[in-house]
C-alpha cells in the first residue's frame, strides 16, 4: 500500500460534499498536470490511503482521509465539451487524462493546516513534497513515515 496527497479547492468539491455523497465515494477527476496524471494512472493502486488536502483558500491543510476504491480509468470529463476540466484533444480510444475512485474513510477533528505542517519540515516531514518550494501537484505521494506523523498531529 502506497500514501498519497490529494488536493482540491473546498469551494468547489470538499471534505463536506465528500461525506455526503452515497457511499461517500467519487471519481477524482480534473486532473491536468501531465506529472499528477503519471501518479494517478501508474503508480495509485486500489487500496491506497490518501490525505484530502483543502487548498487555494483561507487556511488550506489536510481535512481527512480518503481511500482508493478504483484504480485509475480513463477521466470522462475531458471528453465532455459542457465540462469545465473538457479537453478537445483527448482521444477516448487512447486516454490522455486519467480520474481514480476515492471513499472517505475519516474526517479529521480538525485541520492540519499548512503552517502547522511548516513547522515540522525540518525535521520530522523533511522531504514531504508538499512543503517543497514551487510544488503545485494536486497528486502526490506521501512517505509512510510522514503519514504516521501526520496522522499523529490529529
Amino acid at each position: 500500500m502506497a500514501y498519497w496527497l490529494l488536493k482540491t479547492e473546498p469551494e468547489s468539491f470538499g471534505i463536506g460534499q465528500l461525506a455526503a455523497l452515497p457511499r461517500r465515494t467519487t471519481s477524482w477527476d480534473g486532473v491536468r498536470n501531465y506529472q499528477a496524471r503519471n501518479f494517478l494512472r501508474d503508480d495509485v493502486r486500489r487500496g491506497d490511503l490518501a490525505f484530502l488536502y483543502h487548498s487555494s483558500c483561507a487556511v488550506p491543510g489536510i481535512a481527512g482521509t480518503v481511500k482508493v476504491v478504483r484504480a485509475a480509468y480513463a477521466d470522462a470529463s475531458a471528453f465532455d465539451p459542457r465540462d469545465a476540466h473538457h479537453d478537445p484533444a483527448s482521444d477516448p480510444t487512447a486516454p490522455r487524462w486519467f480520474t481514480i475512485d476515492v471513499q472517505l474513510q475519516r474526517r479529521l477533528p480538525r485541520l492540519i493546516t499548512l503552517d502547522e505542517l511548516r513547522a515540522h519540515a525540518h525535521d520530522k516531514l523533511r522531504g514531504l513534497t508538499l512543503l517543497q518550494r514551487g510544488n503545485r501537484l494536486s497528486v502526490m505521494p506521501v512517505a509512510s513515515a510522514h503519514w504516521r506523523f501526520i496522522l499523529s498531529l490529529a
